[in-house]
């Protein structure tokens, strides 16, 4: 997570040099289409020949990556010509599989190894774990982006990449009777993709989704209006925030209930977004920062665990992937949509920021009264 977390904030100017900054929406965009074609494979490759499988291949993409940006550097007029921007749009695609694949292992082996009653919990702390990533990873990569020049920061996240994927390579392999894969867990039309059975949770990740695809896509310009020397230090301060509230959330829906904590993430989606859209100091874009930060520190444990209790049994992996597919097309949308808007009117900073948070508050509201419903339901 802290290898391409740390990219992240500097690729919006990185992109200006290359007098690319109308494709804006495309860094974000392109690397969620990567994401999301390869849930038509990464789901079902992992509930058929193991978890390890797919945790190796996305953390092999994130290794190799950031040694590409760098060989891209070397094409001549990369800066300025059409070629570069083409190639480094193809590379933001192939960058992309790495979280088509990662966190579906990731997270598939991780309900193998827990109760059931405890898989919020477990989600949270593996949330923690990589938005600790996400959290140092962009203030890093700010750092040496500002510093040493765009070659290191690429450099190091191919570092923090390899370093990754030799953890990676000591895990168990957690899937019974796990194999070798074969061609019909490559074939598209082979065999069940998705599983319907997650919807709910898939539609309720949807404004959470598109509002962090326009917060990842606009934000650098917001915070570099305000001043901000090293972009990344705000990410991490959203980052910190989300990581705090994990520790607590996850168990809470295991206890509580998933859609009640749904519906106060929604609340704080709402709050938090809103804030941003009218801030116009460090301090108060902090503040909302941190509040956008706790319902992301919410949203994403609670869904996913609400995930795997909808999932059939030995479908796990295939239903956090259906969930995913929720996640790269709020993401991507947010991104081309917001992106596409900037380019053209810079100005629309606070309506996109405002956009969320009305999202926010849809979610909330419909999840409240779902929550109201069936304990009426209940009683009667």
């Amino acid at each position: 997570m802290a290898s391409f977390g740390m990219i992240m904030p500097e690729l919006p100017e990185y992109l200006d040099l290359m007098g690319a900054g109308h494709l804006l929406g495309y860094i974000i965009g392109l690397f969620t289409l990567g994401a999301l074609v390869s849930r038509f494979f990464s789901g079902k490759i992992a509930d058929r020949a193991g978890r390890k499988i797919v945790m190796i291949f996305g953390t092999g993409v994130t290794a190799i990556a950031g040694f590409l940006y760098v060989l891209l550097g070397a094409v001549p007029d990369y800066t300025t010509g059409m070629l570069g921007v083409w190639l480094f749009l193809a590379l933001r695609f192939f960058h992309g599989l790495s979280t088509g694949f990662r966190p579906i292992g990731s997270s598939a082996l991780l309900t193998d190894i827990v109760p059931h009653n405890r898989r919020g919990e477990a989600l949270g702390f593996l949330g923690v774990a990589g938005n600790a990533g996400m959290a140092g990873g962009p203030a890093i990569g700010s750092y040496l982006a500002v510093e040493w020049g765009y070659d290191a920061m690429f450099l190091a996240s191919s570092f923090l990449g390899i370093l990754s994927l030799l953890f990676t390579l000591k895990l168990p392999e957690t899937l019974p009777n796990s194999r070798k894969i074969i061609w019909s867990d490559l074939n598209a039309f082979k065999g069940k993709n998705f599983d319907i059975a997650t919807w709910p949770a898939a539609i309720s990740l949807l404004p959470v989704a598109l509002s962090f695809g326009v917060f990842l896509t606009i934000t650098p310009n917001f915070v570099d209006d305000l001043g901000y020397k090293y972009k990344g230090v705000f990410n991490t301060i959203i980052v910190v925030a989300s990581i705090l509230m994990r520790l607590f959330a996850g168990k809470a829906s295991d206890k509580y209930g998933r859609k009640p904590l749904l519906a106060i993430g929604g609340l704080f989606l709402f709050v938090g977004m809103g804030i941003l859209s009218i801030a116009s100091t460090q301090l108060e874009a902090a503040i909302g920062g941190v509040i956008y930060g706790l319902s992301i520190g919410i949203n994403m444990p609670t869904i996913f665990a609400w995930t795997t209790d909808l999932s059939p049994k030995g479908k796990i992996a295939l239903g956090i992937g259906t969930t995913l597919v929720a996640l790269e097309i709020g993401i991507g949308l947010g991104a081309f949509v917001s992106g596409s808007m900037f380019a053209s009117n810079p100005s629309c900073l606070q309506e996109l920021y405002r956009f969320c948070a009305y999202s926010g508050g849809l979610m909330a509201i419909i999840l409240f009264y779902s929550t109201y419903m069936r304990s009426t339901n209940m009683n009667s």
